[in-house]
Protein backbone atom coordinates (compact mmCIF):
# COMPACT_ATOMS: atom_id res chain seq x y z
CA UNK A 1 0.00 0.00 0.00
CA UNK A 2 1.50 3.32 -1.08
CA UNK A 3 1.74 6.41 1.02
CA UNK A 4 -0.64 8.18 -1.40
CA UNK A 5 -3.30 5.54 -0.86
CA UNK A 6 -2.85 5.82 2.89
CA UNK A 7 -3.34 9.57 2.69
CA UNK A 8 -6.51 9.06 0.66
CA UNK A 9 -7.84 6.59 3.19
CA UNK A 10 -7.13 9.05 5.97
CA UNK A 11 -9.03 11.70 4.05
CA UNK A 12 -11.97 9.33 3.51
CA UNK A 13 -12.17 8.70 7.24
CA UNK A 14 -11.97 12.42 7.94
CA UNK A 15 -14.71 13.25 5.44
CA UNK A 16 -16.90 10.51 6.92
CA UNK A 17 -16.42 12.00 10.38
CA UNK A 18 -17.28 15.48 9.07
CA UNK A 19 -20.44 14.16 7.40
CA UNK A 20 -21.55 12.45 10.59
CA UNK A 21 -20.99 15.63 12.59
CA UNK A 22 -23.23 17.53 10.16
CA UNK A 23 -25.82 14.73 10.32
CA UNK A 24 -25.79 14.06 6.57
CA UNK A 25 -28.28 11.28 5.80
CA UNK A 26 -27.36 8.18 3.86
CA UNK A 27 -24.09 6.32 3.43
CA UNK A 28 -20.79 7.92 2.43
CA UNK A 29 -19.94 6.65 -1.06
CA UNK A 30 -17.08 8.65 -2.63
CA UNK A 31 -15.33 12.00 -2.86
CA UNK A 32 -13.39 14.13 -5.33
CA UNK A 33 -11.34 17.25 -4.83
CA UNK A 34 -12.78 20.40 -6.40
CA UNK A 35 -10.22 22.97 -7.53
CA UNK A 36 -12.20 26.12 -6.84
CA UNK A 37 -10.55 29.15 -5.33
CA UNK A 38 -7.04 29.52 -3.96
CA UNK A 39 -7.77 29.65 -0.24
CA UNK A 40 -9.89 26.78 1.09
CA UNK A 41 -9.74 23.02 0.42
CA UNK A 42 -12.96 21.84 -1.22
CA UNK A 43 -14.28 18.30 -1.75
CA UNK A 44 -17.41 17.01 -3.42
CA UNK A 45 -18.66 14.21 -1.19
CA UNK A 46 -21.27 11.76 -2.46
CA UNK A 47 -23.80 9.91 -0.29
CA UNK A 48 -26.04 6.98 -1.26
CA UNK A 49 -29.66 7.80 -0.53
CA UNK A 50 -32.70 5.51 -0.54
CA UNK A 51 -35.62 7.31 -2.20
CA UNK A 52 -38.19 5.01 -0.59
CA UNK A 53 -38.89 2.99 -3.74
CA UNK A 54 -36.13 0.49 -3.22
CA UNK A 55 -33.86 2.38 -5.61
CA UNK A 56 -30.86 4.35 -4.46
CA UNK A 57 -29.45 7.60 -5.81
CA UNK A 58 -26.39 9.72 -5.15
CA UNK A 59 -26.74 12.92 -3.13
CA UNK A 60 -23.69 15.23 -3.40
CA UNK A 61 -22.51 17.91 -0.96
CA UNK A 62 -19.48 20.17 -0.74
CA UNK A 63 -17.15 19.86 2.23
CA UNK A 64 -14.69 22.70 2.78
CA UNK A 65 -11.75 23.02 5.11
CA UNK A 66 -11.45 26.72 5.86
CA UNK A 67 -8.04 28.34 5.64
CA UNK A 68 -7.74 29.69 9.17
CA UNK A 69 -4.48 31.43 8.32
CA UNK A 70 -6.18 33.57 5.68
CA UNK A 71 -9.28 34.07 7.86
CA UNK A 72 -8.00 34.64 11.38
CA UNK A 73 -11.49 34.80 12.92
CA UNK A 74 -13.33 32.08 10.98
CA UNK A 75 -16.22 31.87 13.45
CA UNK A 76 -17.10 35.47 12.65
CA UNK A 77 -16.70 34.76 8.95
CA UNK A 78 -19.19 31.90 9.29
CA UNK A 79 -21.48 34.16 11.31
CA UNK A 80 -21.61 36.57 8.37
CA UNK A 81 -22.23 33.78 5.89
CA UNK A 82 -24.95 32.17 7.96
CA UNK A 83 -26.71 35.50 8.47
CA UNK A 84 -26.85 36.48 4.80
CA UNK A 85 -27.60 33.02 3.36
CA UNK A 86 -30.43 32.33 5.81
CA UNK A 87 -31.82 35.81 5.14
CA UNK A 88 -31.93 35.15 1.41
CA UNK A 89 -33.34 31.62 1.83
CA UNK A 90 -36.17 32.99 3.98
CA UNK A 91 -36.95 35.61 1.35
CA UNK A 92 -36.67 33.21 -1.61
CA UNK A 93 -37.48 29.74 -0.29
CA UNK A 94 -38.04 28.29 -3.76
CA UNK A 95 -34.94 29.78 -5.37
CA UNK A 96 -31.50 28.30 -5.89
CA UNK A 97 -29.71 29.30 -2.72
CA UNK A 98 -26.59 28.39 -0.83
CA UNK A 99 -27.28 26.48 2.35
CA UNK A 100 -24.64 25.81 4.99
CA UNK A 101 -25.55 22.75 7.02
CA UNK A 102 -25.59 22.86 10.79
CA UNK A 103 -24.16 20.67 13.49
CA UNK A 104 -25.69 20.24 16.94
CA UNK A 105 -23.08 20.50 19.64
CA UNK A 106 -24.53 20.67 23.18
CA UNK A 107 -27.74 21.98 21.71
CA UNK A 108 -26.11 24.76 19.71
CA UNK A 109 -26.74 25.45 16.03
CA UNK A 110 -23.40 25.88 14.24
CA UNK A 111 -22.45 26.13 10.58
CA UNK A 112 -18.91 24.97 11.27
CA UNK A 113 -17.03 22.19 12.96
CA UNK A 114 -13.76 22.85 14.74
CA UNK A 115 -11.34 19.95 14.35
CA UNK A 116 -8.14 20.83 16.17
CA UNK A 117 -6.57 23.71 14.28
CA UNK A 118 -8.90 23.11 11.33
CA UNK A 119 -12.45 24.21 10.67
CA UNK A 120 -14.90 22.47 8.35
CA UNK A 121 -18.24 23.34 6.79
CA UNK A 122 -20.78 21.55 4.57
CA UNK A 123 -22.59 23.30 1.70
CA UNK A 124 -25.34 22.12 -0.62
CA UNK A 125 -24.02 21.10 -4.04
CA UNK A 126 -25.40 23.00 -7.05
CA UNK A 127 -24.80 21.24 -10.42
CA UNK A 128 -23.24 23.92 -12.61
CA UNK A 129 -20.28 25.18 -14.60
CA UNK A 130 -17.92 28.09 -13.90
CA UNK A 131 -15.73 30.32 -16.07
CA UNK A 132 -12.36 31.71 -14.99
CA UNK A 133 -12.49 34.20 -17.84
CA UNK A 134 -14.92 34.63 -20.67
CA UNK A 135 -15.25 36.41 -24.00
CA UNK A 136 -18.94 35.53 -24.31
CA UNK A 137 -20.78 38.79 -23.62
CA UNK A 138 -23.97 36.91 -22.79
CA UNK A 139 -22.18 35.12 -19.95
CA UNK A 140 -20.64 38.41 -18.77
CA UNK A 141 -24.12 39.98 -18.80
CA UNK A 142 -25.50 37.08 -16.78
CA UNK A 143 -22.66 37.44 -14.28
CA UNK A 144 -23.56 41.11 -13.91
CA UNK A 145 -27.16 40.09 -13.27
CA UNK A 146 -26.02 37.60 -10.64
CA UNK A 147 -23.98 40.11 -8.67
CA UNK A 148 -26.73 42.69 -9.06
CA UNK A 149 -29.26 40.17 -7.81
CA UNK A 150 -26.97 39.45 -4.85
CA UNK A 151 -27.13 43.16 -4.01
CA UNK A 152 -30.90 43.25 -4.39
CA UNK A 153 -31.49 40.18 -2.24
CA UNK A 154 -29.61 41.87 0.60
CA UNK A 155 -30.71 45.46 -0.02
CA UNK A 156 -32.85 45.42 3.13
CA UNK A 157 -30.28 43.59 5.27
CA UNK A 158 -28.62 45.84 7.86
CA UNK A 159 -24.87 45.77 7.01
CA UNK A 160 -23.97 46.93 10.52
CA UNK A 161 -24.86 43.41 11.71
CA UNK A 162 -21.90 42.00 9.80
CA UNK A 163 -18.31 41.62 10.95
CA UNK A 164 -15.57 43.19 8.85
CA UNK A 165 -13.81 40.08 7.56
CA UNK A 166 -10.83 42.23 6.52
CA UNK A 167 -10.88 45.60 8.34
CA UNK A 168 -10.30 48.59 6.01
CA UNK A 169 -10.18 46.27 3.02
CA UNK A 170 -11.28 49.02 0.63
CA UNK A 171 -10.25 52.02 2.71
CA UNK A 172 -8.19 53.56 -0.08
CA UNK A 173 -6.95 56.38 2.13
CA UNK A 174 -5.39 53.87 4.53
CA UNK A 175 -3.99 51.82 1.66
CA UNK A 176 -2.27 54.95 0.34
CA UNK A 177 -1.05 55.93 3.81
CA UNK A 178 0.63 52.54 4.24
CA UNK A 179 2.04 52.78 0.72
CA UNK A 180 3.61 56.18 1.42
CA UNK A 181 4.98 55.04 4.77
CA UNK A 182 6.70 52.07 3.15
CA UNK A 183 8.10 54.26 0.38
CA UNK A 184 9.78 56.44 3.02
CA UNK A 185 11.32 53.40 4.74
CA UNK A 186 12.30 51.61 1.49
CA UNK A 187 13.10 48.35 3.33
CA UNK A 188 14.52 46.51 0.30
CA UNK A 189 16.08 49.41 -1.59
CA UNK A 190 13.63 49.09 -4.46
CA UNK A 191 11.99 52.53 -4.42
CA UNK A 192 14.39 54.23 -6.82
CA UNK A 193 13.71 51.61 -9.49
CA UNK A 194 9.93 52.12 -9.39
CA UNK A 195 9.80 55.89 -9.11
CA UNK A 196 7.66 56.38 -12.29
CA UNK A 197 5.00 54.00 -10.94
CA UNK A 198 5.08 55.66 -7.51
CA UNK A 199 4.81 59.13 -9.04
CA UNK A 200 1.76 58.18 -11.10
CA UNK A 201 -0.11 56.59 -8.20
CA UNK A 202 0.59 59.57 -5.96
CA UNK A 203 -0.51 61.96 -8.71
CA UNK A 204 -4.00 60.40 -8.81
CA UNK A 205 -4.31 59.84 -5.07
CA UNK A 206 -7.21 62.25 -4.51
CA UNK A 207 -9.27 60.84 -7.35
CA UNK A 208 -8.54 57.27 -6.29
CA UNK A 209 -9.60 58.02 -2.71
CA UNK A 210 -12.82 59.79 -3.61
CA UNK A 211 -15.10 56.80 -2.90
CA UNK A 212 -13.64 56.45 0.60
CA UNK A 213 -14.09 60.19 1.18
CA UNK A 214 -17.72 60.11 -0.01
CA UNK A 215 -18.45 57.24 2.37
CA UNK A 216 -16.93 59.10 5.31
CA UNK A 217 -18.94 62.19 4.33
CA UNK A 218 -22.16 60.17 4.36
CA UNK A 219 -22.79 60.65 0.64
CA UNK A 220 -22.62 56.95 -0.23
CA UNK A 221 -24.49 54.28 1.77
CA UNK A 222 -22.97 51.17 3.26
CA UNK A 223 -24.41 47.96 1.79
CA UNK A 224 -23.75 44.25 2.07
CA UNK A 225 -21.01 43.59 -0.47
CA UNK A 226 -19.39 40.43 -1.81
CA UNK A 227 -15.85 41.82 -2.25
CA UNK A 228 -14.63 39.15 -4.67
CA UNK A 229 -16.77 39.70 -7.76
CA UNK A 230 -14.87 37.62 -10.26
CA UNK A 231 -16.91 35.74 -12.85
CA UNK A 232 -15.61 32.42 -11.48
CA UNK A 233 -17.58 33.13 -8.30
CA UNK A 234 -20.84 32.69 -10.20
CA UNK A 235 -22.31 29.24 -10.90
CA UNK A 236 -23.94 28.91 -14.32
CA UNK A 237 -26.35 26.41 -15.84
CA UNK A 238 -24.27 24.08 -18.01
CA UNK A 239 -26.64 24.30 -21.00
CA UNK A 240 -28.26 27.75 -20.92
CA UNK A 241 -25.41 29.62 -19.19
CA UNK A 242 -27.94 31.39 -17.03
CA UNK A 243 -26.50 32.44 -13.69
CA UNK A 244 -27.68 30.24 -10.82
CA UNK A 245 -26.11 31.61 -7.64
CA UNK A 246 -23.15 33.63 -6.38
CA UNK A 247 -20.63 31.66 -4.28
CA UNK A 248 -17.46 32.21 -2.21
CA UNK A 249 -18.96 34.36 0.53
CA UNK A 250 -15.98 34.46 2.88
CA UNK A 251 -15.41 38.16 2.25
CA UNK A 252 -19.04 39.26 2.57
CA UNK A 253 -19.05 42.36 4.77
CA UNK A 254 -20.18 46.01 4.78
CA UNK A 255 -18.94 48.04 1.83
CA UNK A 256 -19.86 50.20 -1.15
CA UNK A 257 -21.72 48.96 -4.19
CA UNK A 258 -18.89 50.48 -6.23
CA UNK A 259 -16.41 48.12 -4.61
CA UNK A 260 -18.21 45.13 -6.12
CA UNK A 261 -18.88 46.79 -9.47
CA UNK A 262 -15.39 48.25 -9.81
CA UNK A 263 -13.57 45.07 -8.91
CA UNK A 264 -15.68 43.03 -11.33
CA UNK A 265 -14.87 45.42 -14.17
CA UNK A 266 -11.21 45.66 -13.21
CA UNK A 267 -10.93 41.89 -13.53
CA UNK A 268 -13.35 40.99 -16.32
CA UNK A 269 -13.20 43.96 -18.70
CA UNK A 270 -9.43 44.22 -19.07
CA UNK A 271 -8.15 43.25 -22.52
CA UNK A 272 -5.27 41.44 -20.81
CA UNK A 273 -4.65 39.25 -17.79
CA UNK A 274 -3.98 40.83 -14.40
CA UNK A 275 -0.24 40.19 -14.71
CA UNK A 276 0.17 40.86 -18.41
CA UNK A 277 3.32 42.63 -19.60
CA UNK A 278 1.60 43.73 -22.82
CA UNK A 279 0.87 47.20 -21.49
CA UNK A 280 0.06 48.60 -24.93
CA UNK A 281 -2.94 46.27 -25.13
CA UNK A 282 -4.00 46.60 -21.49
CA UNK A 283 -7.18 48.64 -21.10
CA UNK A 284 -10.94 48.59 -20.71
CA UNK A 285 -12.96 46.56 -23.20
CA UNK A 286 -16.08 48.74 -23.42
CA UNK A 287 -18.14 45.91 -24.89
CA UNK A 288 -17.46 43.77 -21.82
CA UNK A 289 -17.96 46.81 -19.60
CA UNK A 290 -21.36 47.44 -21.15
CA UNK A 291 -22.42 43.79 -20.87
CA UNK A 292 -21.62 43.60 -17.16
CA UNK A 293 -23.02 47.06 -16.39
CA UNK A 294 -26.28 46.31 -18.18
CA UNK A 295 -26.72 43.03 -16.33
CA UNK A 296 -25.81 44.57 -12.97
CA UNK A 297 -28.05 47.61 -13.34
CA UNK A 298 -30.95 45.54 -14.64
CA UNK A 299 -31.22 44.31 -11.05
CA UNK A 300 -30.07 47.33 -9.03
CA UNK A 301 -30.92 50.55 -10.89
CA UNK A 302 -34.22 51.15 -9.09
CA UNK A 303 -32.67 50.93 -5.62
CA UNK A 304 -29.26 52.57 -6.03
CA UNK A 305 -28.94 56.23 -5.12
CA UNK A 306 -27.99 58.70 -7.82
CA UNK A 307 -24.60 59.19 -6.16
CA UNK A 308 -23.97 55.46 -6.34
CA UNK A 309 -24.82 55.37 -10.04
CA UNK A 310 -22.77 58.49 -10.74
CA UNK A 311 -19.65 56.95 -9.15
CA UNK A 312 -19.76 53.45 -10.68
CA UNK A 313 -17.36 54.45 -13.44
CA UNK A 314 -15.06 56.10 -10.92
CA UNK A 315 -15.16 52.97 -8.78
CA UNK A 316 -13.41 51.01 -11.54
CA UNK A 317 -10.55 53.52 -11.59
CA UNK A 318 -10.39 53.61 -7.78
CA UNK A 319 -10.18 49.80 -7.50
CA UNK A 320 -7.47 49.60 -10.17
CA UNK A 321 -5.39 52.25 -8.37
CA UNK A 322 -5.98 50.69 -4.96
CA UNK A 323 -4.81 47.29 -6.15
CA UNK A 324 -1.84 48.87 -7.93
CA UNK A 325 -0.73 50.46 -4.64
CA UNK A 326 -1.07 47.09 -2.91
CA UNK A 327 0.97 45.24 -5.56
CA UNK A 328 3.64 47.94 -5.64
CA UNK A 329 3.74 48.23 -1.85
CA UNK A 330 4.27 44.48 -1.60
CA UNK A 331 7.09 44.70 -4.15
CA UNK A 332 8.72 47.50 -2.14
CA UNK A 333 8.44 45.34 1.00
CA UNK A 334 10.01 42.27 -0.56
CA UNK A 335 6.94 40.38 -1.86
CA UNK A 336 5.60 39.19 1.48
CA UNK A 337 1.82 39.21 0.92
CA UNK A 338 0.90 38.19 -2.62
CA UNK A 339 2.15 34.89 -4.00
CA UNK A 340 4.62 35.38 -6.84
CA UNK A 341 5.53 32.96 -9.62
CA UNK A 342 8.12 34.91 -11.57
CA UNK A 343 10.73 37.58 -10.76
CA UNK A 344 9.25 41.06 -10.15
CA UNK A 345 5.76 39.57 -10.35
CA UNK A 346 4.19 42.18 -8.07
CA UNK A 347 5.82 45.00 -10.04
CA UNK A 348 4.46 43.49 -13.26
CA UNK A 349 1.00 43.35 -11.69
CA UNK A 350 1.26 46.93 -10.49
CA UNK A 351 2.29 48.17 -13.93
CA UNK A 352 -0.66 46.35 -15.50
CA UNK A 353 -3.13 47.95 -13.08
CA UNK A 354 -1.59 51.38 -13.69
CA UNK A 355 -1.96 50.90 -17.45
CA UNK A 356 -5.57 49.87 -16.91
CA UNK A 357 -6.22 52.92 -14.70
CA UNK A 358 -4.71 55.24 -17.32
CA UNK A 359 -6.96 53.79 -20.01
CA UNK A 360 -9.96 54.23 -17.71
CA UNK A 361 -9.19 57.95 -17.43
CA UNK A 362 -9.24 58.24 -21.22
CA UNK A 363 -12.52 56.29 -21.46
CA UNK A 364 -14.24 57.63 -18.32
CA UNK A 365 -16.79 59.72 -20.21
CA UNK A 366 -17.80 56.66 -22.23
CA UNK A 367 -17.91 54.50 -19.10
CA UNK A 368 -20.13 57.01 -17.30
CA UNK A 369 -22.38 57.34 -20.35
CA UNK A 370 -22.87 53.57 -20.50
CA UNK A 371 -23.80 53.43 -16.81
CA UNK A 372 -26.22 56.33 -17.08
CA UNK A 373 -27.85 54.85 -20.17
CA UNK A 374 -28.33 51.45 -18.54
CA UNK A 375 -29.62 53.00 -15.33
CA UNK A 376 -32.13 55.16 -17.19
CA UNK A 377 -33.41 52.16 -19.13
CA UNK A 378 -34.07 50.11 -16.00
CA UNK A 379 -35.44 52.95 -13.90
CA UNK A 380 -38.40 53.44 -16.25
Amino acid sequence: MTNTNQINQDLVRKLQQIGQAFRLPGLFFSYEEICMGNVNETYKINYIMDDGTGLAHIKPYLAQKINTFAFREPIKVMGNIDAVTEFVRAKRPNGINLHFHHTEVTGERKTYLQDGDNMWRIINYVPSVTFNSCNDLNIVHNAGEAFGDFQMALADFDPSKLYYTIPDFHNTRKRYAQFEADISVDPCGRVASVRPEIDYLLSVKEQACRLTDLLLQGELPLRVTHNDTKINNVLFDAETHQALVVVDLDTVMPGLVGHDFGDAIRFAANFTEEDSQDLERTGVDLNTYWAFADGFLSQTAKTLTQNEIDTLGLSCFALACELATRFLDDYINGDKYFKTRIPRHNLIRAKCQIALAKDMVVKMDAMNSIVQGCASKYRK
